[in-house]
């Protein structure tokens, strides 16, 4: 069976796009990353692509509609039937996020539509929840919108800096972006008024309380 051809968006590290990599390269996993751009030359992402054997290219990012433009034909060449952004900090063109509309994805970390756009640990702190976490969502225009996919929650610990609790939060986000792209890749994703059903899925069991009931 053929395996859904994704390509991948980065700014960065390309920490998630890691996640991704290692788990493409299980036979089993049922999408592979056919290309990698970053609107940043000096990405570590770009690296991390060259080691798997994966293509990759930096484009300039001289106007959001050039990006786009050049992006959405380097995608189209390489075959991508999906695009996921993985730390891809630039906004991108409307024209874009329409020709890729609901085969566009981004994973934030945050519960969205709690704590959208830049600093999103620095707003859950700020704002005192006791449970913070990162979601999987379907791009729309609108900055971090879009029919939600996944999320996984993790607790905010009493001494938690901003740079502790996103280490907490990238350990799920690690383990969530796989799972979404395989869902997707599985064609069990349905899209209905802004919502997401996903088929064959059982609910998760259990309930993150924090503070524990014990105290």
């Amino acid at each position: 069976m053929a395996r859904l051809r994704v390509g991948v968006l980065i700014s960065g590290r390309g920490s998630n796009l890691q996640a991704l990599i290692d788990a493409a390269a299980d036979p089993r996993y049922p999408a592979e990353i056919v290309h990698v751009i970053s609107n940043n030359a000096a990405a570590a992402g770009l690296a991390r692509a060259e080691r798997a054997g994966i293509a990759h290219s930096a484009l300039p990012h001289p106007s959001r509609a050039a990006f786009a433009a050049a992006a959405d034909a380097a995608l189209r060449q390489s075959g991508a039937e999906l695009v996921a952004l993985a730390g891809f900090m630039r906004i991108l063109d409307d024209s874009f996020v329409a020709a890729w509309r609901d085969r566009l994805i981004n994973i934030h970390p945050s519960l969205l539509p709690a704590f959208p756009g830049l600093h999103a640990q620095r707003q859950a702190l700020g704002a005192g929840v006791k449970i913070a976490g990162c979601t999987v969502h379907f791009v729309r225009s609108a900055v971090d919108s879009g029919p939600i996919i996944a999320q996984a929650a993790v607790p905010v610990l009493v001494d938690d800096d901003v740079e502790s609790l996103a280490r907490r939060i990238l350990a799920a986000e690690h383990r969530l972006y796989p799972m979404a792209v395989r869902l997707y890749a599985e064609g069990r994703l349905r899209i209905s008024d802004d919502r997401v059903a996903i088929l064959g899925a059982p609910a998760a069991a259990g309930v993150l309380f924090n503070p524990s009931p014990a105290c």
